[in-house]
C-alpha cells in the first residue's frame, strides 16, 4: 500500500486558492474544518464549509468572468500567505451583497493568511482595499476624480468647521 503525502500547510493553502481560481466550491469546501472562519475584512465573516460556498457562488456568479491568480505565495509551519489579484466584470444577473450589476470591471488585489491544522484550513484572514472596489464599481467616486475633490473639499469644510466651534467653545468657558 501506497503511503500517502502529508497534507503540508503548503499543498493545502495552494489546493484551495487553485480551487477558487478554477470555480470549484465543492473542493474549496472540502479544504475546510467545519466551522472554520472566513474574515475577508471589511467585507463579510464566513463559517466554513456552507458560508464559503454561498459566498463564492455569489461572487461567481456576479462575475461571470471571475479571474483569480496567484501573485505571491510563502508557507511556514501551520501558517500561509497568499498575495492575490482578481478581476471580473459586474454583469451577473441579481445583486451583490445588495448592488445591482453595474457593467464595471474590477482589478483587485490582496492578501489573505491561512492557518492549517491536520491538513484542513481552520482560520483565513483575507485583506483588500474594500474602498478601491467600491470606486470601481461607481459605489464611491474616483480618486482624483472632481466629484472626489469636492467630496474631500466638503469633509475638509467640516473638519474646519467643527474645530473653530470647539476653539470658541474653549474660550468662552
Amino acid at each position: 500500500m501506497a503511503e500517502q503525502k502529508p497534507k503540508t500547510t503548503a499543498r493545502v493553502a495552494r489546493a484551495y486558492f487553485n480551487a477558487i481560481a478554477e470555480h470549484d466550491l465543492d473542493a474549496a469546501a472540502a479544504l475546510w474544518k467545519p466551522g472554520g472562519k472566513d474574515r475577508i475584512h471589511g467585507l463579510a465573516e464566513l463559517t466554513a464549509p456552507d458560508g464559503i460556498k454561498q459566498y463564492f457562488a455569489g461572487m461567481f456568479a456576479a462575475f461571470p468572468d471571475f479571474t483569480f491568480d496567484i501573485v505571491d505565495f510563502a508557507a511556514s509551519g501551520p501558517n500561509a500567505a497568499c498575495r492575490w489579484r482578481i478581476t471580473g466584470t459586474f454583469t451577473g444577473p441579481g445583486r451583490f451583497q445588495g448592488l445591482a450589476p453595474t457593467g464595471d470591471r474590477i482589478v483587485l488585489e490582496g492578501c489573505d493568511m491561512v492557518r492549517v491544522e491536520d491538513g484542513l484550513i481552520v482560520e483565513n484572514n483575507a485583506y483588500t482595499n474594500g474602498a478601491e472596489l467600491a470606486q470601481q464599481l461607481g459605489l464611491l467616486p474616483r480618486q482624483g476624480s472632481a466629484t472626489d475633490r469636492a467630496v474631500t473639499g466638503a469633509f475638509n469644510a467640516r473638519t474646519a468647521a467643527v474645530r473653530a466651534i470647539r476653539n470658541l467653545r474653549e474660550r468662552t468657558s
